[in-house]
């Protein structure tokens, strides 16, 4: 059962107020498949009337917030996360099945991105530009307006902070609209920047169905700007009805995001690595590093140890803390499955099973296999799921043909102790982050994040999200 909150969790979150609506639907525990609680079922009336609170809030209290109380707001914000981090960790674990550890590790991240935003919400500044005799021109940048949050699964705490965060940082008012799967936190963190002092309708949440809930804000008229995080084919399909209104939009789709490790390659450092990011979460991870590419001469040494450290990790639930916890649906369990089955004869490296005695959760093997042919649909499709393929290679040219070789581009990491080489492939791969001798660099609050292809546009994270959600104005002043 969902632990006890001080607000409905079946409620949305409008102009401040929380409201009851008809429809409902039932979230499930994945460790067993119980139910869990009910949460909103918001259609377009709800949305229509969170996009007209935003307003509202910016043409009152919270547009006439200086940057510098935005970001006092949002550090208030952050501390609050952090006095509440172990009610987040375990709503986090129930509702996405996601092991303790990680699930802590997202609510300490939320806390970071409140703090960072909070500190950098009067830091974003114009320019001077020189121009003609007797002009001064200067530029300035100023909030979108009404923003729409579309938030996935994987990851609700670490995406509403990198979105959320940056877009109440430059003074816009947000929408948000959590998915269906995972809505838990998405609403605590509402209700504590209440707590905070964001004024009423400076943030609204409306859970709901995609087709619902989401299709109306994508579309909405009064929104300004987007962001979305998910599925190439239901971003294509926000940014086509974001279109409509002309709205610019932030996609954030996906990868198939290789490591390349190389004759010289340190693999006691890299292991670690090579493993971990492709199994965190379950897989279930946009930046997963589902490709590890190895120089032929490495290729039995890395097989080796990559299957033994698979050998060690264990599936469990998620309040036992394993390594690996469900998928979050019996739906993402049996695309995952669908995978597998499809594999046929491809070689089996090592698998990591379910323990027999776990309860009825969406529970998938985490398998590695090797070696794989770079154009097989494991090596190209994005799974979502604790699956890796180990691909060879003989020279450099052809790991960048490889790595570039998918319709993403996300992450990359390069293992090499040649400085050269690392330049090179630093230029040479298409990807939106390239880590040289690591992964992931710790989550990076600070570090801009997003892909070329079709992993997405636009960037989140850093100050680089703070220029997305706003917009530049120049002003060019002649007086003689």
């Amino acid at each position: 059962m969902c632990p006890e909150l001080q607000f409905d969790p079946s409620y949305v979150l409008i102009g401040g107020q929380w409201q009851a609506v008809a429809q409902h639907v039932t979230l499930t525990n994945p460790s067993d498949g119980s139910e869990l609680t009910k949460i909103a079922r918001a259609g377009e009336a709800e949305v229509d009337a969170a996009v007209q609170a935003a307003q509202s809030a910016l043409d009152g209290a919270w547009g006439e917030f200086t940057a510098v109380e935005r970001g006092r707001v949002l550090t208030r914000l952050g501390q609050l996360v952090l006095e509440h981090v172990d009610l987040l960790t375990e709503l986090e674990a129930l509702d996405v099945g996601k092991p303790i550890t990680q699930a802590r590790a997202d609510a300490v991240a939320l806390a970071r991105y409140c703090e960072f935003y909070g500190g950098a919400a009067d830091k974003v500044h114009g320019q001077s530009i020189p121009y003609l005799d007797g002009y001064t021109v200067y530029t300035m940048r100023e909030p979108h307006g009404v923003t729409g949050h579309i938030v996935p699964w994987n990851y609700p705490m670490q995406i509403i902070g990198r979105s959320v965060g940056a877009a109440l940082a430059m003074g816009n008012a947000c929408v948000l609209k959590p998915a269906e799967d995972a809505c838990l936190t998405a609403l605590m963190f509402a209700y504590l920047a209440q707590k905070a002092g964001l004024p009423d309708g400076a943030l609204n949440v409306v859970p709901g169905l995609g087709a619902e809930a989401g299709a109306a804000l994508a579309g909405h008229p009064g929104v300004n700007h987007l962001s979305f995080t998910g599925s190439v084919e239901t971003g294509a399909a926000v940014q086509q009805a974001a279109g409509r209104n002309v709205v610019p939009v932030t996609l954030e789709l996906g990868g198939k995001s290789p490591q390349i490790v190389f004759d010289d390659a340190d693999l006691d450092a890299a292991l670690p690595f090579l493993v971990n990011a492709g199994l965190q979460n379950a897989g279930q991870t946009c930046s997963a590093s589902s490709r590890i590419l190895v120089h032929r001469s490495r290729l039995d040494e890395v097989c080796q140890q990559m299957a033994e450290a698979y050998r060690g990790k264990r599936i469990g639930i998620a309040s036992s803390d394993p390594d690996i916890g469900p998928l979050i649906n019996a739906r993402q369990r049996d695309k995952v499955l669908g995978f597998l089955a499809q594999a046929g004869e491809l070689p089996i490296l090592a698998e990591s099973t379910p323990d027999n005695d776990l309860p009825d959760g969406y529970y998938v093997p985490a398998r590695l296999y090797g070696p794989v042919a770079p154009d097989h649909d494991l090596a190209q499709k994005e799974i979502f799921g604790p699956v890796q393929v180990i691909i060879p290679f003989d020279t450099e040219e052809e790991a960048v043909r490889i790595a570039n070789g998918t319709d993403y581009g996300l992450v990359a990491g390069i293992w090499t102790r040649d400085g050269a080489r690392q330049m090179r492939l630093a230029k040479k791969l298409k990807s939106g982050q390239v880590f040289i001798n690591n992964y992931g660099a710790g989550g990076g609050v600070e570090l801009p994040f997003g892909g070329i292809g079709k992993s997405g546009h636009g960037r989140e994270k850093g100050f680089e999200a703070l220029y997305g959600f706003s917009v530049l104005k120049t002003v060019a002043a002649y007086h003689g």
